[in-house]
């Protein structure tokens, strides 16, 4: 499936359950943020429950399809729990983009390549990943020609790009709603329909099958109720 839908609350539980049985979950437990109440635990607190569905979703495309010896990058990686998972998974070339200047306080920065930049225009090489993930990073400050350009020079053929992004069928209407000093957009079913159309223009495709459908309203955040899609389009060889 190359699109799928957060249809409920239970999704997300069980999700974090399965992270949790895997030995793949890197939020904080109870010892972690006692610890951190007394200062014995310095780094970065990674990950949000509430993502759990869509960070599970990326973690086995990402399993299924890609060697752990595979470059992958995280757009968008700052408090992300993606490449700490994968990197407890076995991931060993692993790198993070993100413009926030605490990058540096991500945890498992020996292990794990941090890169301060646009991820709309970055310094690697082109084809330098096999995968690139966005976790709730894409429709912030959404510009898609110029993300979809990047991704597209930064992936390898027949490399993955999986986004999580908030998402109801019908528009909601976000005017002078702002996050990070960015406009933010709810996407609608036409809206991924354009965004996977510019994408065409880059040589990215969906992977399979598109279900658009939406069953429960399961985020609130700023006044609004929504809920979260995640997408993966390939590279075409």
């Amino acid at each position: 499936m190359s699109l799928q839908v957060l249809q409920s609350t239970a999704q997300v539980d069980e999700s974090r359950r399965v992270m949790q049985r895997r030995g793949l979950s890197a939020i904080d437990t109870r010892l972690d943020r006692l610890m951190r109440r007394f200062g014995l635990l310095r780094n970065l607190a990674v990950g949000d429950r509430k993502k759990s569905w869509d960070v599970l979703l990326a973690l086995l495309l990402i399993e299924q399809r890609i060697a752990k010896t595979e470059p992958v990058a995280d757009i968008g990686c700052f408090s992300s729990e993606v490449l700490i998972a994968l990197h407890m998974n076995g991931y060993q070339n692993l790198t993070g983009i993100d413009l926030n200047p605490a990058l540096k306080d991500m945890p498992l920065s020996h292990a794990i390549r941090y890169q301060i930049s646009d991820f709309m225009h970055t310094p690697f090489d082109a084809g330098a990943f096999t995968a690139i993930t966005a976790i709730s990073v894409i429709e912030h400050g959404f510009r898609p020609a110029e993300l979809l350009a990047e991704v597209s020079r930064l992936l390898r053929p027949g490399g993955i790009f999986f986004a999580s992004f908030d998402y109801w069928p019908d528009k909601i209407d976000t005017k002078g709603k702002r996050f990070f000093g960015m406009d933010w957009l709810i996407f609608s079913r036409r809206d991924i329909e354009d965004f996977i159309a510019i994408a065409a223009k880059y040589g990215l495709q969906p992977t399979g099958e598109l279900d658009f459908r939406a069953a429960d309203k399961v985020i609130e955040c700023a006044g609004m109720s929504y809920t979260f899609a995640a997408l993966a389009l390939t590279k075409r060889v």
